[in-house]
């Protein structure tokens, strides 16, 4: 990964799969084990006195495949720019509306959601998109199943009701064959059980009695926290904390949280489709802020940098647009690494904890003084 992190459109010798096992079965055919995920940078440690990677992770909340194709879109979008991405996945999602009550949400009524289930179409189209995503590189992780928010919501389940939200959301995606009737459909590429080392929570609420269970699964982060500063990140509860960040916002007193919604609402009070006069000027406030945040990373401490999107078109979808502008702005520029949240996490834990020490001294916006072949050698590492 210090060369490169990926280029999802560099060929793969066939040569590569020879020895992988392919299409072996898992329950009732929704998923088979086919090996190790393709795509996939081989992480290396950071030489001393080198700057690190610049890491962006883009991630998506929900993912599915609507009318609106912006699975297939950004997965392109990836695909042009040699960038993973981090898709979390409703488990409803893969659930057909008829077959509704065999979701039991915790503290609500079998089969009740926050969000819509999917028509039987859309649930296909999304089923394809998250093979392809698999299979392009990207990472398939959690977004729940009924995301519920406020005083009834999530920020009220027990560790014992994230482990049964849990345990249903990996059974909606591996059982989608059965629920569904789909026998034309292949299955998805993964064990997601073993691939499920990630999430995040419905309007970033609950964390703090989700964590204890995702601990005790194996899963290796969290990125459901809300507000979080520009800086090198670390363990919390033996997860690595990855939250939504505070950006600058231009043009504004005040900073923002790095998700398109949270920019929509600072814009229009959360009216998802406001006034299409102000939107050519909200699409620049947007790309600008997003812009500012990963410069901010860029030019001082290269926190990660990450930014959280939903599949939708509010403001008739210039928070999609201004995205796919910021992506295409920032790929290919010196060190810069856009990878999925796996991906990050795998880099982290090969590197000297002493090297991550040293970079979590460096405050938001902070560059290292005398530079970053003073800061990060040798001999000031060890003594950090």
């Amino acid at each position: 990964m210090e060369a490169a992190a990926r280029s999802s459109s560099a060929p793969v010798s066939a040569n590569a799969y020879e020895d992988r096992p392919r299409n072996i079965p898992i329950g009732d055919g929704s998923t088979a084990d086919t090996g190790p995920q393709p795509g996939q940078p081989k992480p290396e440690r950071m030489i001393p006195g080198r700057p690190p990677p610049q890491f962006v992770v883009f991630s998506w909340d929900g993912s599915a495949q609507l009318d609106t194709k912006l699975f297939s879109r950004f997965r392109k979008v990836a695909l042009d720019h040699g960038a993973a991405m981090t898709f979390f996945l409703s488990g409803i999602y893969t659930l057909p509306e008829s077959k509704r009550n065999l979701y039991h949400p915790p503290r609500h009524p079998v089969g009740a959601s926050d969000i819509s289930f999917l028509t039987d179409a859309h649930i296909r189209s999304t089923l394809e998109q998250l093979r392809l995503a698999w299979l392009d590189g990207h990472e398939i992780a959690t977004h729940f199943n009924g995301h519920f928010c406020g005083p009834d919501g999530v920020g009220r389940w027990s560790p014992a009701d994230w482990r049964s939200e849990i345990d249903q959301a990996v059974d909606f995606v591996t059982h989608w064959r059965t629920n569904t009737g789909f026998t034309d459909l292949p299955p998805l590429p993964f064990d997601y059980r073993k691939e499920l080392v990630g999430g995040r929570t419905p309007c970033l609420e609950g964390r703090q009695n989700l964590l204890p269970t995702a601990a005790e699964l194996g899963w290796r982060y969290d990125a459901s926290s809300p507000g979080g500063l520009q800086v090198w990140p670390g363990r919390l509860s033996g997860l690595w904390d990855l939250p939504l960040q505070s950006i600058p916002f231009p043009g504004h007193t005040s900073q923002v949280l790095s998700m398109d919604y949270n920019i929509l609402f600072k814009q229009t009070g959360g009216v998802l489709q406001g006034d299409p006069a102000k939107r050519p000027a909200w699409k620049k406030e947007a790309k600008g802020a997003f812009l500012a945040g990963f410069r901010r990373a860029y030019e001082n401490n290269r926190a990660p940098y990450f930014v959280g999107n939903h599949f939708e078109q509010w403001n008739g979808g210039i928070y999609m647009d201004a995205v796919e502008e910021v992506i295409g702005e920032i790929a290919g520029q010196a060190d810069v690494r856009l990878v999925s949240f796996r991906q990050l996490v795998d880099w982290l834990d090969v590197q000297d904890p002493a090297v991550l020490r040293k970079l979590r001294t460096l405050g938001v916006g902070q560059a290292p003084a005398g530079g970053w072949e003073a800061f990060l050698s040798v001999p000031s590492v060890a003594h950090a």
